[in-house]
Parts: structure tokens; sequence; C-alpha cells
């Protein structure tokens, strides 16, 4: 190869910053695409029911296409219970909570990785370190937290160097809660008033708590090791 073509070649190649911003216009495309056309819930059901006993696995499959464009996990969590039921309808969120992870954290890991590594900055550094430092802790309280998506979680896990199985583990556990309410709540939808939906709302508060105290706990021990840290080399 002429080295006129290599240097042509070498200009054209995507970089790790290139990669990040296209990964993140994907994503917002999917996004706002799916968020113009939202179905209705007999949509929803005049698209499954056809399938038959498919129709779990095939729910499955869109959901987990649907939360990886940030469609928000709790109504795709509630169209799971109004389909199937509270019982089978939790196995299917859960399911499709870890299944969408281990996307998520696929995408961000090979699509913008390198790229967030040096555009990141001191935040991002920090919250990295502490997933990779927390594994599997941290990936459950950051499920059981409030207001905190799950995708973008996922994807910033991807962006860090936090283990596979961490996400698996963590997502089985600290989505189990919600992803069981949220259902309950979808199956429910025609009797809110029902003692279900009562419960299903107090996990939620819980799961939340808990959640919140889990990461004040964990800021209040990393600035206890910090200090203790900083006497340690006062006193070395």
């Amino acid at each position: 190869m002429r080295s006129g073509e290599g240097s042509i070649l070498s200009r054209l190649r995507v970089g790790p910053r290139t990669r990040l911003a296209l990964l993140l216009l994907v994503l917002l495309g999917l996004f706002l695409l799916v968020a113009n056309r939202a179905p209705s819930p007999q949509r929803v059901r005049a698209f499954i029911e056809p399938f038959g006993v498919a129709a779990p696995l095939v729910f499955l499959l869109v959901g987990t296409a649907l939360h990886a464009s940030f469609v928000p996990g709790p109504l795709i969590a509630g169209a799971s219970g109004l389909l199937f039921g509270p019982i089978l309808g939790t196995a299917v969120t859960l399911t499709g909570s870890v299944c969408s992870a281990l996307v998520e954290l696929t995408v961000g890991r090979r699509g913008g990785r390198e790229g967030m590594d040096r555009i990141g900055g001191p935040r991002y550094q920090a919250l990295a370190t502490w997933i990779e430092r927390h594994g599997f802790g941290a990936v459950v309280i950051l499920r059981l937290a409030p207001v905190l998506p799950d995708a973008p979680v996922s994807y910033a896990a991807g962006l860090s160097h936090v283990r596979t199985w961490q996400i698996a583990a963590g997502t089985a556990v600290g989505a189990a809660p919600r992803a069981f309410a949220y259902t309950a709540l979808g199956g429910s939808i025609g009797n809110l008033n029902s003692p279900l939906a009562y419960v299903a709302v107090g996990i939620i508060v819980v799961a939340g708590l808990a959640g919140v105290l889990g990461i004040r706990w964990h800021v209040r021990r990393s600035r206890d090791a910090a200090a203790a840290m900083q006497e340690l080399e006062r006193e070395g």
C-alpha cells in the first residue's frame, strides 16, 4: 500500500471519542423513535397474543430492545404484568432486566469505553472507581436506588471496568423487588385498590429507602477510609 493511501486510511480511523459520540447519538435517536410511537395497552395485547406460548419470549426480546433504547423499566414491567400476571410477569421482567443490563454493558464497553476514560473527568472516574471497587454490592444499591434509571447505569458500567458477572448478579438481586412491584401494579391496573397494589407500592418505597441508605453508607465509609488514610500518612 502506498504511503499516501496509508495516511488517508489512518485519518479515517474512528477514534474513541468519535465512537462514544456516535453511541450517544444512536441511543438518543432510538429513544426519540420509541417515545414518539409508544403503543397503547390494546396494541400491546394485539401484538403479543398471537404468539401463544412463545409470547413471554417475544416480549422478553422486545422489552430488552426497548429498555436499551431508554424506555423506562417500570413501563415495560407494567406491560409484563398486564399481559402475563404477577408471577409469570415478574419472571419475564426480571429476566429482561438482566438481559438488558448485559446488552447495555456490552454496547457501552464496545462503543465508548476508551473515549469515556479520556473525557469522563473526575466525577466519572470517581463513580467508575466506586463501582469497580465494590462491584456486586454497588450494582445492587444502584438498582434499588430511586430516580436512577437502569439503562444509563448499565451503559456507565460498561464504560468502566466492572465485571460482567457483577452486573448480572447485582441486577438480579437489586432489581428483583421493583421488578415484582411494578409488574404487580401492571397486573392490577384495573383495580389499584387491591391488596396486591398496596403491597407493590410498599415494596417500591422500602426498596428506594434501602438504595438511598446504601448509597449514604458507602459515601460515609469512603470518607472515613480517606480520612484514616490521611491520618496514617501524617503519622508516617
